[in-house]
């Protein structure tokens, strides 16, 4: 396990805003991709990067709904992109490699969770489809632009959701019976075991890789939930009022994926999971911080990537 999972002291915490960290930061001539960057934490985060100085461009699955929330934002492109379609995927990198311009940031935001059982491409469950898979194949297909000068960081959106489950080696794709929360689970641990590879094989070329928990946010990716759901777990009262201690405002869960793709107190650092602006620790009870083992565990990791590269055919660094 890596021994670099501890706290290094950013002075930062749970209640730090997007905003705030990049406070006194230039991010002139800063090019950055966030997938999911019309919604939720990618807005904001959206939002953030372009108030430091930095382009942005947004890749969507619904592009006139991107362009529509970002309106009035500057430096801000988007382009069609449907990560649950890796013709949509190998498309839109496509595009990308094709303008020929060097990817300083990439944060894959875009998640969906919970949702119904529903199979998508070859019978793939879509959750670990969309958030691992997706991603995957689309960080592989841009690796040139984001090697070129250097120096590039890739931020992989977990979650404290991989506590609900390690990856399911046995049945990756839940095809003897469906649970959509493990099902959610296994793709953020498989979101925090990407970056743990990702690193290794990236910082040869100046790549850092981090993942990350960005707290508990009332934002679009709840859509799924019932609302009674949601109020058996003490999420919202019956009026639809978040409720539950330690919910953070869209804004503050932005902070720490933006922390990661931008702050040089995390130079010489990667692989690591990240939580309120700092390192997270390694836990195995039910603390309510800190990374399980398995989500970071450096045996896994390349077992997953040789998976992920075997379903997607795509491997940026492969022999």
């Amino acid at each position: 396990m890596s021994t670099q999972q501890q706290k290094i002291g950013s002075g930062f915490g749970a209640s730090t805003t997007a905003a705030e960290v990049l406070a006194g930061h230039d991010l002139t001539g800063t090019y950055a991709v966030v997938t999911g960057g019309y919604s939720g934490l990618g807005l904001e985060t959206t939002r953030a990067l372009v108030g430091a100085g930095a382009e942005v461009l947004v890749p969507a699955r619904r592009p006139d709904a991107a362009r529509e929330a970002l309106a009035g934002l500057d430096r801000v492109e988007v382009d069609t992109l449907d990560l649950g379609d890796l013709d949509s995927v190998a498309a839109f990198a496509d595009r990308l490699l094709a303008a020929d311009r060097s990817v300083d940031v990439l944060i894959n935001s875009a998640a969906i969770m919970a949702n119904p059982e529903t199979r998508i491409g070859p019978g793939w469950e879509s959750q670990f489809a969309t958030n691992h898979l997706g991603h995957y194949a689309l960080t592989n297909r841009i690796w040139p632009l984001l090697a070129r000068d250097g120096g590039a960081r890739v931020v992989a959106v977990s979650s404290r959701g991989h506590r609900l489950s390690p990856i399911r080696w046995d049945d990756v794709m839940f095809e003897h019976g469906y649970d959509k929360w493990q099902a959610y689970g296994q793709a953020k641990t498989a979101n925090a075991l990407f970056a743990v590879q990702l690193d290794a094989y990236g910082q040869g070329a100046g790549v850092r890789a981090f993942s990350l928990h960005p707290g508990g946010i009332m934002t679009p990716l709840q859509r799924h939930l019932p609302k009674e759901e949601m109020v058996a777990s003490g999420w919202i009262d019956e009026d639809g009022n978040t409720i539950g201690d330690g919910f953070k405002t869209p804004e503050q869960g932005a902070a720490t994926q933006t922390w990661a793709a931008t702050s040089p107190q995390l130079d010489g650092l990667g692989g690591l999971y990240l939580e309120d602006c700092d390192v997270a620790e390694l836990v195995q009870g039910d603390e309510p911080y800190g990374v399980r083992p398995y989500a970071t565990d450096p045996e896994q990791a390349p077992r997953l990537w040789a998976l992920s590269a075997e379903l997607t055919g795509v491997d940026a660094f492969a022999d």
